[in-house]
């Protein structure tokens, strides 16, 4: 499959049609029902989008905007602009209107194709600020038969344009097809831009083909798999898995009706190739835990007694392991019983991998998957990379690494143990960023990542936190904020956390409560709240936080590296964390500056030796509106723990 590496995503596309025509490539949940699009069918779909866009002006080099979930003829829309040489921009579909400005004017961009009336009224909103933005074209029309505004249409009109210019010019799309290089640009991802404008990541389709061939290499897949395409297609890990290898494999890609019923269509679909970040496979235990919480007093008994067993003897059996003969019957007893249905409730009882990434995974939560039979694994990458640097062979999958350096990938640890990377996969640059550019990739093509961490005795890679937020303490200790962060995460009661201490004493945190998993707790302690802010605010509550700190402290308490960075204070926010309020990315990262620049009252009140601290913040409710939110936080001291 070598030869794949020096070909395009179009052709990859008729390569599958020539071979392939009938079998399924795309399946879309629609009222209900599952829809398929076979390669054949698809190839057609694209051809006319594509005489659609070019009867429209789009031309080699531009730049089409795409927004909206995983839908096929959105995944079209991107295929038919590379057709003609163009370069599909997916952004995030929950982002605000004001969040599309920049990306739009700074590509350029004066085509758009979006999902639904959602996102055509976002472009509407902003298009006195995006002066070039000339054509939208929009998939769902529901809501959307009375608007006349110049330049927008249907998908489908753009489908019968696309009929009428093959007519006058019947080769002109295969002749672009053809024309293209492996070289030439395939998509521009914009980064989440935890620090001011995001940049544009410019990725060619040699350097998109090649890390999806490698990965399909390293997990042996084939075009039998099946992939869930949920997550944000402006994503690059969702793009690798559902476009870049789904093209260069030929599996099938299914796409949810909606993001409500994404947990109901896992379960239908089965998946056998599957990626979730963390927090997703945390959503899907939490709700587990609080299931069997409910459960009968037998059937929690049997639970546990299977799951003591699954977690001393599960990861050995999945790892290939010897398991005593004993253990293994106990074993496959639990596997009628409990693990096989609970593989089933989760949606992933077909899975042959899984993988999770963007955040550092908690070892109990790790275990818990492996144990029950799930090959779950973990990667590293970025958008720059492509996303495919290291991954966890089968036998070899650990909590606290990220596995090994995969083909045509090297690495190269500088002082101070920053991660620099030479990999095929690399981008080319980023978009009329050329200091940002240089920045990142030298003249002997090593990339830097900007990411601390060291190799392991085994080879594999484990990262500590972002170069630039290891600091130290006062007294010299090593502070790593995401490494403290994401131990406070681990826990099912916590959702996010944001930890402070370089250059100071002590370490504080602020702490998001998981709202379902606490709010159950409460409701079962039969604890009445009003709403998270309430329920925040709870002397309960906060000892319960206050447990998971400790537990936290007694961990730093045994790495003699970070010891130092025990928490000594936190207090637990009245409102969740939210990309809308810019305190998280649309990836869900924290915003360290914008955060300590809103939240500076609560910092100086945790390091002023304050009790409390009143504080009243402006929100944005989901349906657009403002308000705020105020509330009077207490502050919690927690000793430290001697090693």
């Amino acid at each position: 499959m070598d030869h794949l590496a020096t070909t395009t995503f179009p052709r990859l596309l008729l390569a599958l049609a020539a071979a392939r025509p009938d079998a399924a490539a795309l399946r879309e949940k629609e009222y209900g029902i599952w829809q398929t699009l076979s390669w054949r069918e698809l190839a057609a779909l694209v051809r006319e989008f594509a005489h659609g866009l070019a009867a429209a002006g789009l031309g080699a080099g531009q730049h089409l905007v795409v927004i909206g979930e995983n839908r096929p003829r959105l995944y079209a829309s991107m295929l038919a602009a590379q057709s003609l040489g163009a370069i599909p921009v997916p952004l995030y579909q929950d982002a605000v209107a004001t969040e599309f400005v920049f990306p739009i004017n700074n590509a350029e961009i004066a085509f758009a194709v979006v999902e639904d009336q959602e996102q055509v009224d976002k472009l509407l909103e902003i298009r006195e600020h995006c002066p070039g933005l000339a054509r939208i074209w929009y998939d769902d029309p529901r809501g959307l038969r009375k608007y006349e505004e110049p330049g927008l249409a249907a998908l489908d009109t753009l489908r019968e344009e696309g009929r009428r210019h093959a007519t006058g010019h019947p080769a002109y799309v295969e002749e672009r097809i053809a024309a293209a290089r492996p070289e030439d640009v395939a998509a521009l991802f914009f980064t989440s831009g935890t620090t001011g404008n995001p940049k544009g990541v410019v990725h060619t389709h040699a350097s998109l083909i090649d890390r999806a061939l490698a990965g399909q290499r390293f997990d042996k897949l084939t075009e039998r798999e099946e992939v869930l395409a949920y997550l944000p297609p402006a994503w690059i890990g969702q793009n690798i898995f559902s476009y870049a290898q789904w093209l260069a494999v030929g599996y099938v890609v299914n796409c949810p009706e909606s993001a409500s019923t994404v947990e109901i269509d896992l379960k239908e679909i089965g998946p056998t190739y599957y990626f979730a970040p963390p927090r997703v496979f945390e959503g899907l235990l939490t709700r587990v835990m609080i299931r069997m919480e409910d459960a009968s007093a037998p059937k929690r008994w049997l639970f546990e007694r299977c799951m003591a067993l699954a977690r001393r003897v599960g990861p050995a059996l999945m790892d290939g392991k010897p398991v005593g003969t004993a253990d293994r019957l106990k074993y496959a007893l639990g596997n009628a019983l409990i693990y096989g249905p609970l593989r089933n409730t989760l949606g992933l009882s077909r899975v042959r991998v899984a993988y999770t990434a963007g955040e550092a995974i908690g070892p109990d939560l790790f275990s818990f998957y492996r144990s029950i039979g799930i090959n779950l694994k973990q990667l590293y990458g970025s958008t720059e990379t492509a996303v495919f640097v290291c991954l966890q062979p089968d036998d070899q999958a650990r909590s606290d690494t990220v596995g090994v350096p995969i083909e045509g990938v090297e690495l190269r640890l500088a002082d101070g143990g920053e991660i620099f990377i030479r990999s095929p996969g690399l981008l080319k640059g980023y978009y009329k960023n050329e200091a940002a550019t240089s920045e990142v990739l030298d003249g002997e093509g090593w990339f830097r990542t900007g990411d601390a961490g060291f190799i392991d005795g085994d080879g594999h890679l484990k990262i500590i936190d972002r170069a630039k937020d290891v600091g130290r303490m006062r007294c010299g200790a090593m502070f790593a904020p995401k490494y403290v962060e994401n131990k406070l995460k681990f826990f099912p009661h916590i959702k996010e956390a944001v930890a402070f201490g370089d250059g100071r004493e002590q370490v504080c945190a602020f702490v998001n409560i998981d709202f379902d998993a606490v709010g159950n707790w409460a409701e079962r302690r039969n604890l009445p709240y009003a709403g998270y802010t309430d329920l925040a605010a709870k002397p309960e509550v906060y000892e319960l936080i206050a447990e998971c700190v400790r537990q936290v402290n007694a961990d730093l308490a045994r790495d003699k590296l970070l010891a130092g960075s025990q928490i000594s204070r936190f207090l637990i926010l009245h409102k969740e964390l939210d990309a809308d309020d810019g305190e998280l990315t649309r990836t869900r990262k924290v915003r360290r500056g914008a955060i300590a620049d809103k939240y500076g009252v609560l910092i100086d009140a945790l390091y002023g030796g304050k009790c409390s601290q009143f504080i009243q913040t402006a929100v944005k409710f989901e349906d657009g509106r403002s308000g705020t939110v105020a509330a009077d936080l207490r502050i919690v001291d927690v000793e430290a723990v001697s090693a």
